[in-house]
């Protein structure tokens, strides 16, 4: 492993600001955003809460085909689109054109059980032009590639590699591609989105992401709220124009229009801005989903008539119901993250409770005075978690998290253990094994850092020497290992690598050999290097 450090190359080059900082700017100072103040939305001018939430639809299979696993077995087949379409995303707003699932952003929501598979066509039928600005000199978005091409990723499953989105295998529009889902894994809620190398951040940003749930007994049997009672909240950032349309920023470089993190002031919930639910005084169950290009949220619920933060649970993570509910008053969640929460409305009957970003309000839920009878539980223990034991790591990864700023050649380059792309495999776990991975971010920013195909589990989190690092190539610890914080501490699929510490992730590669990808889910910076192939090989 080489020295490996944030680099200036130009002389008098000065550091840039951290991603919080960057994002509470933006957040506090919306209008602003690069060259684009004068054409740019102010989304806090727009009337709040006027707009219902949407719920999307629950897809339906259009068929059965044979399984690929055993031919004399069928299974479900669906037909998914993706097309450009205008939905009005406020009332106050004319419609905006977007790319969607089945001509909706978040597209449809796929409900199924675990171990009974699926099969997915995902159906290219966008225009020829892409929407947003695409940087040529991005790897794998070179000017011979087609501008519009698209591969899909189903975040959190365990599918075989030639179904699990490889970024390189994109399709341009006219063609589709078969995916099989085996669902071969605990009830999680999982995602859909782009992954088309070089210009995931854009198809991202112009709408193609969707929810999709794992259902099992063992969920089923906890009685949790289900139904109209269990809602899913899709909540990522945008920027917009004066018309109400898309407005991606760029760099004023037409070379390379690429910017390292993009943060919008209009936060969209299920594709509304500023939406309200209906609900009863009662329990509910969210599943949100963090899927922003680049913003970390930070959630509370505030009733008017007691200002302090109301409290509610986390039962479950990215990969599935934690071992028991975690009392919150505040959410966090970085890009990709998602959180299985309990609301119970009763305290609030007659009355509004806001949710807010960081003090702003971004959704109302409105309760009613009475509802019926609430049937459904908060048990005290969920499913058990049991913790995967280090001793029984066959090997341990130093992994840096390196960004490199040459003032002079832009832009800037986000890569993993110092290595592009395009560089040999240097991670073969091999399967049914398990791995210890130490992410060492020495960079200013938190990556949010995903493994494509596996679960794993957080170790802890420890401060680190950065500049020891730098010129001794060694880790020299500045305090204790800090264990994961509750709500983290079940399986995960996407951890939080904060700047300047080292990040130890316990994984077993299980379910299928072949070649996945781990990388940041910070979309900018996973479209421009921060992002490596990794084989699973057999014993």
């Amino acid at each position: 492993m080489g020295v490996t450090r944030r680099v200036f190359l130009a002389q008098g080059g000065m550091a840039t600001m951290t991603l919080a900082m960057r994002q509470a700017i933006s957040q506090a100072a919306p209008a602003i955003h690069e060259s684009k103040e004068r054409t740019q939305l102010n989304a806090r001018s727009l009337a709040l809460f006027v707009d219902p939430l949407p719920l999307p639809e629950i897809i339906q299979p259009s068929g059965h085909r044979p399984s690929p696993d055993n031919p004399t077995v069928r299974l479900p087949y669906y037909r998914v689109p993706m097309r450009q379409f205008e939905t009005k995303i406020h009332r106050d707003l004319k419609p905006t054109r977007l790319w969607g699932y089945g001509a909706t952003s978040p597209g449809p929501t796929f409900e199924t059980r675990s171990g009974q598979g699926l099969l997915v066509e995902w159906a290219n039928d966008l225009p020829s032009s892409h929407l947003l600005p695409i940087d040529h000199s991005i790897h794998g978005a070179e000017a011979d590639k087609p501008d519009v091409r698209a591969v899909v990723h189903l975040h959190g499953a365990k599918a075989p590699p030639d179904s699990d989105g490889y970024p390189e295998n994109w399709f341009v529009p006219g063609k589709s591609a078969v995916c099989y889902y085996p669902n071969r894994q605990d009830a999680a809620m999982l995602w859909y989105h782009d992954h088309a190398l070089g210009i995931n951040r854009l198809n991202v940003f112009a709408g193609l992401v969707g929810a999709f749930f794992v259902r099992d007994e063992f969920e089923d049997s906890l009685n949790l709220p289900r139904g109209e009672y269990e809602i899913p909240l899709v909540i990522y950032d945008r920027l917009f124009d004066l018309e109400g349309q898309l407005n991606y920023p760029v760099s004023g470089d037409a070379k390379s229009p690429w910017v390292p993190e993009v943060f919008g002031d209009a936060i969209l919930i299920n594709g509304k801005l500023f939406p309200y639910l209906e609900v009863q005084p009662r329990k509910y169950r969210f599943r949100v989903l963090n899927g922003a290009n680049g913003r970390s949220f930070h959630l509370t619920l505030n009733n008017a008539q007691s200002p302090p933060p109301q409290a509610f649970h986390q039962i479950g993570t990215d990969q599935g119901l934690l071992s028991a509910p975690v009392a919150l008053q505040r959410l966090s969640l970085a890009p990709a993250e998602r959180a299985d929460l309990i609301v119970d409305f009763s305290s609030s009957a007659g009355s509004n409770v806001n949710l807010k970003n960081d003090n702003l309000d971004v959704m109302q839920f409105r309760v009613a005075a009475k509802g019926p009878r609430d049937e459904s539980a908060l048990p005290q223990t969920l499913r058990p978690v049991p913790k995967i034991l280090e001793s029984s790591a066959v090997k341990t990864r130093m992994l840096s998290l390196v960004e490199i700023d040459d003032l002079v050649q832009r832009p800037v380059k986000m890569l993993l253990n110092n290595t592009h792309w395009s560089m040999p495999v240097t991670e073969n776990p091999v399967l049914d094994s398990v791995e210890i991975w130490n992410l060492i971010n020495t960079t200013d920013d938190a990556h949010p850092i995903h493994l494509h195909l596996v679960k794993f589990q957080i170790l802890d989190r420890r401060a680190f020497n950065i500049a020891a690092y730098w010129m001794h190539n060694e880790i020299t610890y500045k305090g204790p290992a800090m264990p994961p914080e509750p709500g983290e501490a079940g399986w995960k699929d996407t951890v939080r690598a904060d700047p300047g510490m080292v990040t130890r992730i316990i994984v077993r590669f299980e379910g299928f050999t072949g070649r996945y990808v781990w990388h940041c889910h910070v979309l900018e910076h996973e479209d421009n290097e921060m992002m490596r192939p990794f084989d699973v090989v057999a014993r």
